[in-house]
């Protein structure tokens, strides 16, 4: 019988010699690491390129059995500066990503800004550096985290001001206080992970009291009559159609932002604007509107950090009886002034469509609505009887007998 020749079995790879099978692993291996030189990589998409490490150009090399190397590259890394945002893509970003929001916080702890004012006379006292931090301390246990600080009042600063001295011959409002009250609250606050607003008081009015009324008077600042918004005190208002008085403010404000360039933001409050009652029917609105406008705008210039609030009347009784048309002055936040229980439902639903509500101590049996109201974004506490101490105190036992009966 004749044998039959065995089939081969498998691809037949062993019967081929071993140097050919070296020089076709070679020649891919070549012709892959030159497929950009060869324009191979024109050919092949690059969804289909294999990233093969140990042969590929692109692939990064190990230094972790090099400790040389490994402490060179780190030197390196250290040494290379990370590109910094500018201040006006820090101020996006600032607006742009929200507080972080945990289910485990309680409604008070969820709105964006829990802020309280405190007077410019609270740093008249020539308070020192431990007593301005310890105070921040304070209000932090409190349950806020935004100091909402007088600054200004009456025409003057409470700081030393140069616009102040070149204008008036004197750098601040005549009070007792340290140089650096201010850059010792901001900075105690920002390491409590609190903000600072710079509040304004009284805008563009002052009284028989302040410094520069003579000066105003003589000047003829003043606009004409008495400005009676509030019962009990005479004001005044500064008339900023007039150039120089508008240069005034204006040149104060952008000296504030630069010579606190840390300061979160700036609030002015319902004394930007006119009385409907002062003499004559003058439509003041639209060059009140245009003085802010540029005010803001010089701001933003010289600091594009910083945000620019305003914390007023509803949108009507602003612009009707105050001539202040906020909505058209391009301020960054706008809280509604609800001071008054008489139309306050009025002003909750204003305050819902805006960035938050500002209410009195005297109105703590709002509080429990005002903070279980989601549409209500942020709520800011005026002392009203002068005294933030008692009022931080008593809003957080509010707060904390809430928490506790529901438990």
């Amino acid at each position: 019988m004749s044998r039959k020749k065995k089939e081969p079995s498998g691809c037949g790879c062993l019967q081929i010699p071993i140097s050919v099978i070296v020089l076709f692993i070679g020649g891919g291996i070549w012709l892959f690491t030159q497929r950009d030189n060869l324009g191979i990589s024109k050919i092949i998409p690059n969804i289909e390129q294999i990233n093969i490490p140990f042969i590929s150009p692109k692939s990064t090399p190990t230094v972790a059995s090099n400790p040389t190397a490994k402490a060179s590259e780190e030197a390196s890394l250290k040494a290379t500066p990370k590109p910094s945002p500018s201040p006006q893509l820090k101020n996006q970003q600032k607006k742009a990503i929200p507080k972080a929001i945990t289910s485990s916080q309680t409604p008070w702890e969820k709105k964006e800004i829990r802020g309280i004012y405190l007077s410019r006379y609270q740093a008249t006292n020539n308070a020192s550096e431990e007593m301005i931090r310890r105070r921040v301390r304070y209000y932090k246990s409190k349950g806020f985290n935004t100091i909402i600080h007088g600054v200004w009042g009456n025409a003057c600063t409470m700081y030393k001001s140069q616009v102040m001295q070149k204008t008036f011959g004197f750098k601040s409002c005549p009070n007792r206080f340290r140089d650096k009250w201010l850059d010792w609250l901001i900075d105690e606050a920002h390491k409590q992970e609190m903000e600072v607003h710079a509040y304004f008081e009284k805008g563009i009015k002052i009284d028989k009291n302040s410094p520069i009324f003579d000066i105003a008077i003589e000047k003829r600042w003043i606009v004409p009559g008495v400005d009676r918004t509030y019962p009990g005190i005479d004001h005044y208002v500064l008339d900023v159609e007039l150039p120089e008085v508008a240069n005034y403010f204006k040149d104060i404000l952008v000296e504030f932002v630069q010579k606190y360039p840390k300061i979160d933001a700036v609030q002015w409050d319902d004394y930007l604007g006119y009385h409907a009652e002062l003499p004559g029917k003058v439509n003041r609105a639209e060059k009140l509107t245009i003085f802010t406008q540029q005010m803001i705008a010089a701001m933003k210039q010289a600091n594009p950090s910083v945000s620019f609030d305003i914390c007023h009347h509803n949108p009507y009784w602003a612009k009707n009886y105050f001539a202040a048309d906020y909505q058209k002055w391009k301020v960054d936040r706008i809280f509604i002034q609800a001071y008054n229980e008489k139309g306050f439902q009025d002003e909750l639903n204003y305050a819902k469509k805006v960035d938050g509500i500002s209410i009195s101590d005297k109105q703590f049996h709002r509080l429990e609505e005002l903070v279980k109201n989601k549409e209500i974004k942020s709520i800011l506490v005026f002392p009203i009887a002068g005294k933030p101490k008692e009022t931080a105190s008593k809003l957080n036992e509010l707060i904390e007998t809430k928490a506790t009966d529901k438990k």
